[in-house]
């Protein structure tokens, strides 16, 4: 049941396939935020791509989040029913204006009114867009000037599904309650609605991004198997893409442009992805940087827990999906079992985000004879988890701050991850050299390199002292720099910063 506020929302958060359907990092981020701030009113805007692709609530909702609406932007039943709209010259002309737009590197915002909401919902309607004889000639065009290459019916629903959810996020933005703070955790669909509300000057915009939303959409569009090159192997060329995997990935380069410059502020959680984001176009003196905290009075009661010596289990906690490369950890456990029969391996996260994938895993964990030894237990109390873990890895393709390093940190467990997002200045500290002083609170490997992996498990079990000293480092750092005290501190200044002397919308 979703929650339609009555009294005026101080921060509406815009989010993109997670809260509160979806279990994770940005979730638990969310959930905090709301939770550790119950002087400030919430509303929770959901953008989800097919209902079917989601179950019940992973959270129970706070009694200060007052608004809960869930949209649906390649729900069928939302698309306007087949009609004779048409869009005339000027508006086509201004079609074919917003597609250069998507497809080609700018550096600043949409132009004009492409900005407004009231351009989608008002000037040229969706209709006119998906079924006018304009548009179709419009799409035509494009193909035969720019991929004869790919089947026609591909490029047309390319097309079609790249330029149709900017009227369904028009069409929310038009009816979103009144607010004052505008809160994207992302930039993409999220971003884009954010975006064209604070055009509309509905309120000042922060975003904070946790991973980069663009690298993160074009790992997912480069391993995408429902973009299939059709070229014959003579009509490529080294190091091309294929045009309509190139479209994709330069919309989403686009929209994060276009979240940049609308931003107010424009938050990181570790240095490193704010220079990231500043290549991409953000404006320095926008950005900053806030880590993620955790509960450090719940989980450090975890370490009294622990019963003596290292377990020899390590615990990899997350979804069962591509970017965690479970394959990765499922092959380096086979190392480690073959040099210290016993070690258990737990992948402990939700695995029906990705049926396919979770099948494959599971057959690779057969395949390699681990049956006893890796084990998926599906979703568990952390709580429950930590404190029976030696290890807590991640080995992941892509990460931004996962919350997960940071909690096992909190709980007394060394941590094995790939070099990604902020996990190298996580485990060996940084950037400033008092943290570096603190010492590694684990190690840090390639990304797919398995063997690298399961050298540093086993180190880990094996080296005693060696534990100890990982596991006196990742405690001294969460309770020096990542407390859940010094994020809702943060995020409470910025909020009063920016609403002081500013009336309700």
């Amino acid at each position: 049941m979703e929650r339609n506020g009555t009294k005026d929302i101080d921060v509406l958060i815009m989010a993109e396939g997670t809260y509160p359907y979806i279990s994770g990092g940005v979730s638990t981020w969310i959930h905090h935020l709301i939770t550790g701030l119950p002087e400030y009113r919430f509303g929770v805007v959901f953008i989800g791509a097919r209902p079917d692709d989601y179950g019940e609530r992973r959270f129970e909702l706070p009694a200060n989040l007052v608004h809960l609406e869930s949209h649906f932007i390649f729900d069928d039943r939302e698309r306007p029913a087949p009609t004779g709209h048409d869009m005339d010259e000027e508006a086509l002309e201004r079609i074919r204006e917003l597609h250069k737009w998507f497809k080609e590197r700018h550096t600043e915002g949409l132009p004009g009114d492409l900005s407004s909401m009231e351009f989608y919902t008002a000037y040229l309607k969706e209709e006119a867009f998906l079924y006018g004889r304009n548009a179709w000639r419009f799409i035509k065009e494009l193909y035969f000037n720019y991929d004869t290459e790919s089947p026609f019916v591909d490029y047309f629903w390319t097309i079609r599904n790249v330029h149709a959810p900017i009227w369904r996020l028009a069409g929310i933005a038009e009816r979103v309650p009144p607010h004052r703070i505008i809160h994207s955790p992302s930039t993409g669909y999220a971003g884009f609605l954010a975006s064209l509300l604070r055009h509309g000057r509905r309120g000042r915009l922060i975003l904070t991004e946790h991973g980069i939303y663009t690298r993160e959409r074009k790992i997912d569009l480069m391993n995408a198997d429902w973009l299939v090159d059709r070229r014959f192997f003579f009509q490529k060329r080294h190091g091309e893409m294929e045009h309509l995997r190139e479209i994709w990935i330069n919309f989403f380069e686009s929209i994060g442009r276009f979240t940049y410059n609308a931003a107010d502020l424009i938050i990181s959680l570790f240095d490193g992805a704010r220079q990231i984001q500043i290549g991409l176009g953000a404006a320095p003196e926008k950005t900053r940087t806030i880590p993620n905290g955790v509960d450090l009075k719940a989980l450090s009661k975890l370490r009294v827990d622990r019963k003596d010596g290292v377990p020899w289990v390590v615990t990899l906690i997350g979804r069962v999906v591509p970017i965690k490369d479970i394959k990765t950890f499922i092959n380096a456990m086979k190392v480690v079992v073959q040099s210290m029969p016993g070690v258990q391996g737990w992948v402990v996260g939700p695995t029906d985000e990705d049926p396919e994938y979770y099948s494959e895993c599971i057959r690779l964990v057969e395949a390699l004879g681990l049956s006893e030894s890796v084990r998926f237990l599906g979703r568990r109390d952390i709580h429950e988890v930590l404190p029976a873990s030696g290890i807590v890895t991640l080995t992941s393709v892509s990460e931004g701050m996962p919350l997960v390093v940071i909690e096992a940190f909190a709980a007394g467990v060394p941590v094995v991850t790939t070099d990604v997002g902020s996990c190298r200045q996580l485990i060996q500290g940084g950037p400033d050299d008092a943290d570096i002083r603190i010492g590694a609170a684990g190690e840090v490997t390639p990304i797919a390199n398995p063997r690298a992996l399961a050298v540093a498990y086993i180190r880990l079990l094996s080296d005693v002292e060696y534990w100890k000293r990982c596991r006196e480092a990742g405690i001294k750092r969460v309770e020096s720099y990542y407390t859940m005290d010094r994020f809702i501190d943060a995020y409470r200044e910025i909020y009063r910063d920016e609403t002081d002397g500013w009336n309700r919308v």
